[in-house]
């Protein structure tokens, strides 16, 4: 089927109105949206049209928190077959759009539930790599932005794994700050990357916090970020002391949800 045969699909779930849109220049493209804000980009042709916390190919077992159309999963089992994924998604009847437009591969279970009830169940040391990926809309849940919430993760790494999670903020980056303190107070190896233009606060934007008991590949990490189609820039430790200052860490009594992007941030409907 070529793209332009394909329709927009739009169906109500649990957190809004949910569309996914055929990508008119791929063939296997499709945007998911949430209330009009993009979740996921899939590409069913070749999933890994989009790593290097572990050698090339070598199975990881993965908990994913938000699954949105699952393009992280079906990117690690296309380059890492044999990989165990959870996917944790709050939003059942989500999960039933997905599953029914664009079904996923083997090897990763979704299961409907709360993201950080699933990770407070997570046996000590039992995963590779902890993803959150949460979103209620545009906006993460203030309850998975805490100290509290990144002691589970580290709980549930095993030695040497990886914490990512992928937040959304804007000038004056008041919440990526905080963010970055949260982690640090809970890993002793933390990077932070986002578009330049997102971290010299003249933008709102994605920021990629990723947190390690073990050193990071920083040099290679940059490298690759660099080289990107939509190039971004990577906060080593030097620059994340700067960066955050006194900014002091998050915890459960103080947490807030994630700030709401301005007003025409997305002009996708």
């Amino acid at each position: 089927m070529s793209p332009e045969d394909r329709l927009p699909v739009e169906r109500a779930v649990g957190l809004g109105t949910a569309k996914l849109m055929p990508d008119l220049d791929c063939d296997g493209g499709w945007l998911l949206t949430l209330d009009g804000t993009p979740q996921s980009y899939v590409d069913l042709d070749d999933p890994t049209h989009l790593d290097v916390a572990a050698p090339a190919g070598q199975p990881l077992d993965v908990l994913h928190l938000g699954g949105g159309a699952l393009t992280l999963p079906r990117y690690l089992a296309a380059t890492r077959p044999g990989s165990g994924q959870r996917v944790v998604e709050v939003d059942g009847p989500l999960v039933e759009l997905i599953a029914d437009q664009l079904p996923w591969p083997d090897g990763i279970a979704v299961q409907v539930g709360d993201a950080r009830e699933a990770l407070a169940s997570a046996a000590p040391g039992s995963v590779d790599a902890v993803v959150a990926d949460v979103f209620h809309g545009s906006r993460t849940p203030s309850r998975l932005t805490s100290v509290e919430f990144l002691r589970l993760a580290a709980a549930a790494l095993r030695p040497g794994g990886c914490y990512a999670a992928n937040l959304a903020d804007g000038p004056p980056l008041a919440f990526a700050k905080a963010q970055a303190a949260t982690v640090r107070a809970v890993f002793p190896y933390v990077c932070l990357a986002a578009e330049p233009s997102v971290l010299r606060g003249r933008r709102y934007g994605n920021v990629l916090l990723v947190g390690s008991d073990r050193p990071l590949p920083v040099a290679e990490l940059t490298r690759r970020l660099a080289a990107d189609v939509f190039p971004a820039r990577l906060c080593d430790e030097a620059e994340l002391t700067r960066l955050v200052g006194r900014t002091a860490p998050v915890t459960d009594a103080t947490a807030t949800d994630s700030p709401p992007p301005p007003e025409g941030a997305f002009s996708i409907g």
